[in-house]
């Protein structure tokens, strides 16, 4: 039974639980709703989550411990040799894999049973062929032991679908009984509802609080090897980036780190501007009509998808800039630039300052304008001397949020700033953020154990701990001078 069939089933059950209860509730007060502890949407609510929770927990933890039990079964399978290498034992179960999902598409189309599956040997020619036949491309080492494994993990992936789905209703299935058996007017079922909600709330802040940590451990144990092959100073201080995957590599950090706060540094002078001043307008001077057509108009820019501003410098403005700036002057002839990715990621951010802008700037209270006002200050005095001073911690930290969105930025400068690592003045020229360069050093068949691949987690603790920087300076400043109103 798939995943989706069996969600499904337990929802079914638990939706019937809630009825079932919300009506026994009722009845148990002969009709009365006054007579009842609770609401009687809460009696049915607390059978709902008695059914569904327990079930849908149960597949969860079934399913993320179902996967790596079969996988070190079936390397196990394989034999030692195989079991000792771990760079072997992923790939031959690449091809256990490849195998499991052809033999489940050729029972579809061949209408095979599973006795016939486990019937057939392995005649390395005829299993490729009728695997080629369903799409299935085999490596060349991949010899009669795998197939083999490859029908254990199959079968073994079968039973335990069909040992979860049946423990799994069973579980609904009590649940259900246990919710609806002990449902009756003096049910305090409003404070069992409201506790449980409670916990998950605290599940939920639990777990974004252990995503950061594995990410931050994932992140550092990846980068102490990398420190274990490649000199920390050399990374940290170092001036060419040549990573050579055949030996002699240069990782120094600092040419992809100016790159990447050059990048943003062009962002920033762009999207300030034009998102505070916006601001001001839409807050201060708009009409009514006027701001609510130019506010969604502007941030209609930040549901585009990142990509199609990668594509807008790379065919718009990179050439626009080459042919109108940059050749005339002498600064250089390439569409991809510094100044291309900071234009187009400052349009990007433009619509992130000035909604943030806008929200901060309508919290500062009338009372001051008015004050402004009544001591003889015209609108532009109050707007200086009075509304931005009061808005300005929050203003700044927009400002700051926006800074670590275009430090973090990879499709734009990808497509608008090219790939080359240097140091250098000139915004006209080609360079390239650490973000990129984490992407294409994970990219392609590597060697994930060499100092080129593992650089890239180097790479990534050093932005984590950047960004994070400047949002911790963000909060402390927005704190430390936020104003305070009745």
């Amino acid at each position: 039974m798939s995943v989706g069939l069996l969600s499904l089933i337990v929802l079914v059950i638990s939706i019937t639980g809630f009825i079932v209860a919300r009506a026994r509730a009722l009845k148990s007060a002969g009709g009365n709703p006054r007579a009842l502890h609770s609401l009687p949407s809460y009696y049915g609510q607390a059978a709902f989550l008695f059914t569904a929770v327990p079930a849908f927990l149960l597949m969860v933890i079934w399913l993320l411990i179902q996967g790596p039990m079969i996988d070190a079964r079936t390397v196990g399978q394989l034999g030692p040799d195989v079991a000792a290498d771990a760079t072997a034992a992923k790939l031959t179960m690449s091809d256990v894999r490849r195998i499991a999902s052809g033999l489940d598409a050729m029972q579809e189309q061949f209408g095979m049973s599973n006795e016939d599956l486990s019937a057939m040997r392995a005649d390395l020619t005829d299993v490729r062929g009728r695997l080629a036949e369903v799409g299935v491309a085999l490596g060349s080492e991949a010899g009669p032991e795998v197939f083999e494994a490859a029908k254990s993990y199959r079968i073994a992936q079968q039973n335990g679908a069909i040992a979860m789905s049946v423990i799994v209703i069973l579980a609904a299935l009590a649940g259900f009984a246990v919710a609806v058996l002990r449902t009756n007017r003096d049910f305090r079922a409003r404070n069992v509802t409201e506790q449980f909600i409670l916990w998950l709330f605290i599940a939920a802040a639990t777990i974004a609080i252990l995503t950061t940590i594995g990410i931050v451990l994932s992140l550092l144990s990846e980068s102490i090897r990398f420190f274990s092959l490649y000199p920390i100073s050399e990374f940290y201080f170092g001036t060419v980036w040549n990573p050579q995957f055949r030996g002699g590599s240069d990782l120094g950090l600092l040419p992809l780190l100016w790159g990447t706060l050059y990048i943003s540094f062009v962002s920033m002078l762009v999207s300030v501007p034009l998102g505070l001043f916006t601001a001001i307008y839409t807050a201060e001077y708009a009409p009514t009509r006027v701001r609510n057509v130019i506010k969604p108009l502007i941030e209609v820019i930040a549901g585009i998808p990142t990509v199609v501003f990668g594509l807008f410098a790379l065919v718009t403005v990179g050439p626009f800039l080459r042919d109108f700036i940059a050749v005339p002057m002498g600064l250089g002839n390439s569409g991809s630039s510094v100044m291309t990715a900071g234009l187009v990621i400052g349009i990007l951010n433009t619509p992130f300052i000035s909604s943030l802008a806008d929200d901060i700037i309508n919290s500062v209270p009338n009372s001051l304008r008015d004050g402004s006002y009544g001591l003889g200050a015209t609108k532009s005095e109050t707007i200086r001397q009075v509304v931005l001073p009061a808005a300005l911690p929050g203003i700044v930290g927009a400002v700051l949020l926006a800074a670590s969105r275009a430090i973090g930025e990879t499709m734009i400068v990808v497509m608008g700033a090219g790939a080359a690592a240097k140091l250098g003045l000139n915004p006209f020229e080609a360079m390239t953020t650490m973000t990129v360069k984490i992407v294409s050093q994970l990219t392609g068949d590597l060697a994930f154990d060499s100092p080129e691949t593992l650089v890239a987690f180097a790479l990534g603790i050093t932005l984590f701990f950047l960004t994070l920087g400047l949002n911790i300076f963000a909060l402390w400043f927005v704190r430390k001078y936020r104003e305070q109103y009745d």
